[in-house]
């Protein structure tokens, strides 16, 4: 005969958070959410592609979304990554370091667009990725920011390459888009002009950029709050902070 299945009792907050700190607890509510005031400037969106060639399918990808979001009423600048230092081959003040994130930060949401090579993104994008730190004292240069990531290919249409940069979008803390483009067999879609032929694949990079500003408008004067997290209030208070320093060897206790 079976034994009958045990039962457990409904978990409910009256059982008590003995671990909280209700001093850094939120609850999220509508009212937290609101922005009354106007918006002041148009949405603003930085692009970064990965190939340097002279006749690079990604930057002609990367100028139809410019194209399409200046459309839609977005501010847009494009990143020329030539002459970037690789990562760690040159100090943070190089003038294109600089340049780099100087953007991110002016930036409210980014496109990211690379080519897929063996497999994966490229070098040029991830290199661009990887100058942009986390935080830079307090300031964070992607935290909150929107992402809408794209790839092209010489083959068969994959998704490698978009893959790998929401991995690196999440890991940036940015909120990226569900919808994404992946244009297969690249050398087909764009003409001698460098301009996007149409069709299906042109239909869904218009449907991305649409989705981008969308997103953008509903987070932009509300990221802060959104990516807010209790974890970091309680590191930000001054005892806190003095233990970590003292952990790391800054001070003594």
């Amino acid at each position: 005969m079976d034994k009958p299945r045990p039962t457990f009792p409904r978990p409910t907050s009256a059982d008590g958070l003995p671990n909280l700190s209700e001093a850094h607890f939120a609850v999220p509510t509508p009212q937290t959410l609101r922005v009354d005031a106007p918006f002041t400037h148009a949405p603003r969106f930085l692009i970064l592609y990965g190939s340097l060639r002279e006749r690079s399918f990604s930057r002609f990808l990367a100028h139809e979304a410019a194209r399409l979001l200046e459309r839609m009423g977005g501010e847009v600048r494009i990143y020329d990554a030539h002459g970037l230092p690789l990562p760690d081959d040159a100090a943070a003040d190089h003038p294109k370091v600089q340049e780099l994130r100087a953007l991110s930060i002016w930036s409210e949401g980014q496109v990211w667009v690379s080519p897929e090579r063996h497999g994966t993104l490229t070098g040029v994008i991830k290199s661009q990725i990887d100058w942009l730190p986390l935080s830079e004292g307090s300031v964070r240069p992607t935290q909150g920011r929107t992402l809408a990531v794209m790839q092209v290919s010489g083959g068969s249409q994959s998704f490698n390459a978009v893959n790998a940069l929401r991995v690196l979008g999440r890991w940036m803390r940015m909120i990226t888009i569900p919808n994404q483009s992946s244009v297969p067999m690249a050398y087909k879609e764009f003409d001698e002009a460098g301009r996007m032929k149409p069709g299906p694949l042109y239909e869904r990079v218009v449907d991305v950029c649409e989705e981008l500003m969308k997103f953008t408008l509903l987070t932009r004067e509300r990221a802060d709050y959104l990516v807010d997290r209790y974890s970091e209030r309680k590191e930000r208070e001054p005892e806190r902070l003095a233990g970590v320093a003292a952990d790391v060897g800054f001070v003594k206790r």
